[in-house]
């Protein structure tokens, strides 16, 4: 009897046993449970504290750059401390208005307008960034010294018709953009540009600009400068009228040197043939027409205008060529002469019709004389007009210094 009681207490031993483990075991899951679930409740306070701290730094670097943008100088010039709202203003202006008044210009001189400009070399020494940069700073010199200069002489403008018309501009220029106000003052003067902080330098500008036109009235001159100033200057604002055709040597692409010279040969053969009609008495624009490239022939062909004949001409707006020769002393009406130009491979056919001076250019001598007199006294101001690169970003500065040195 004793030992069946034995066997059935040590039964109830096993099977009691395999419980307790079983037991254990859920008891260790669930403790580890709320182990895990504490690292990761912990974790995820620790996550948005971090998130949370990342957010109010980028916020307070925001706000910190913006006062450091709207408040601080970011270079002086002269008695003038320059912030980097301001510097931006005429920066963007600046750059934005070559862009677009430049553009062709921009890519011919091989800038990519979407890639960064301090990566792409305007010299061997300057990138763009550094033009647009020394343009800047030769643009607020001369503002802040032509405003200085209007209030020591007592000069007043009331700026607010001309700044309503340029900030109606801007709106109209926004709707057109397809974005709001707000944006496109960032857009068009800079990242803290805004429609209110930036009206004291449009303001300025406009300023500066009207007391530019005052200097320039001030400084007109006499009409017996205006004839002195012609007689040094004869061949740059006499004009000519004349008739001229251009007869190309046609040559294949790859052409050696033998078929050019020939090429050139024929070229100067027909030009001559041409001349001597013309000397016959035949009518340039019929000759232009005879000998016209199947190309260009519709041009000549025109029976509305005459596309080799140019009236008014100045000097400078003339194939060099040709511009000698019909500046020479003792031309008179109805010469003819056949050119070389050697750059272009052709020859020009030309007749000479007129030489004059236009009185309507008085006007823009009188305006060359003020400018160059207006110029000279801005000059004169803008050397009390020092720069401090105080935030050390101006590196064309730097590379004047060592060209200086």
């Amino acid at each position: 009897m004793a030992k069946e009681n034995k066997q059935q207490a040590d039964k109830e031993q096993k099977v009691q046993t395999k419980y307790d483990k079983k037991m254990e075991a859920r008891r260790k899951q669930e403790e580890k449970d709320k182990r895990d679930a504490k690292v990761l409740r912990v974790g995820s306070i620790a996550l948005c504290v971090l998130i949370v701290a990342a957010i109010a730094i980028s916020v307070f670097v925001s706000i910190w750059n913006k006062k450091t943008a709207t408040k601080d100088a970011y270079v002086t010039i002269g008695s003038h401390s320059v912030t980097k709202l301001e510097y931006d203003y005429y920066y963007s202006m600046l750059k934005n208005n070559y862009v677009s008044s430049y553009g062709s210009l921009f890519s011919y001189m091989g800038v990519d307008a979407t890639q960064d400009i301090e990566e792409q070399q305007y010299s061997d020494t300057m990138t763009y960034k550094d033009f647009f940069d020394q343009m800047t700073v030769d643009q607020i010199k001369e503002t802040k010294a032509l405003v200085d200069d209007a209030a020591n002489n007592g000069f007043a403008y009331d700026s607010s018709e001309d700044y309503a018309e340029i900030a109606s501009g801007i709106e109209s220029g926004a709707e057109a953009a397809g974005t709001s106000v707000k944006e496109y003052y960032k857009a068009m003067y800079g990242d803290y540009a805004t429609e209110k902080n930036v009206e004291p330098f449009i303001k300025e500008g406009l300023l500066a600009n009207e007391y530019y036109n005052h200097l320039i009235e001030q400084n007109a001159p006499e009409a017996q400068e205006i004839k002195d100033y012609y007689g040094e200057h004869v061949r740059d604002y006499d004009r000519v009228d004349y008739h001229s055709f251009a007869i190309a040597a046609q040559t294949e692409e790859g052409a050696s040197e033998e078929d050019t010279d020939k090429a050139l040969m024929d070229a100067e053969n027909k030009a001559k043939d041409m001349k001597e009609a013309l000397d016959g008495g035949k009518d340039f624009k019929e000759l232009c027409v005879e000998y016209a490239t199947e190309d260009n022939k519709a041009t000549y062909e025109d029976e509305e205008t005459d596309a080799s004949l140019r009236e008014g001409a100045y000097y400078s707006g003339i194939p060099s060529v040709v511009a000698d020769w019909l500046y020479e002393d003792g031309r008179n009406e109805g010469d003819t002469v056949v050119l070389e130009d050697t750059t272009n491979n052709q020859y020009y056919v030309v007749e000479f019709i007129n030489r004059y001076y236009d009185e309507a250019d008085d006007e823009n001598i009188s305006n060359t004389i003020s400018s160059d007199r207006v110029r000279e006294y801005i000059d004169g101001m803008l050397v009390n007009y020092g720069v401090t690169d105080v935030k050390g970003e101006l590196k064309y500065l730097t590379l004047e210094e060592e060209a200086v040195g």
